[in-house]
């Protein structure tokens, strides 16, 4: 059975930083790519950022230059380090992956930015 639990969520002003973590069991996490998807209120889930077996990362506009998406493959942990947050950031996040040609779910952490 393959687990993605976040953690770090939280309440924060704009302008502060957040650390998402989600750590993954039941699969070889060190050679699948990571994501990080986000919900906001009313809105389709969309892709943040992803980083791939070999370290190389994507990421969306919106979050390009503030977001920096990261992997501990001895942990089974995937990070997401989120400075100079703004409200529009405000959403459930998510991890996933895709593995054994299923997509894989946690279920979020939610991230709310006040202004």
């Amino acid at each position: 059975q393959v687990y993605l639990v976040e953690s770090g969520g939280g309440l924060v002003q704009a302008g502060e930083s957040l650390r998402l973590s989600c750590t993954a069991s039941g699969i070889n996490f060190k050679i699948y790519t990571m994501n990080w998807h986000r919900q906001a209120p009313g809105k389709q889930r969309e892709l943040v950022a992803s980083i791939e077996s070999s370290g190389r990362t994507n990421y969306t506009d919106a979050v390009a230059g503030r977001f920096t998406i990261s992997r501990n493959n001895a942990r089974n942990t995937v990070f997401l380090q989120m400075n100079s947050l703004k409200p529009e950031d405000t959403a459930v996040y998510y991890c996933h992956t895709r593995a054994w040609g299923s997509d894989r779910w946690g279920r979020g952490t939610q991230v709310t930015v006040s202004s």
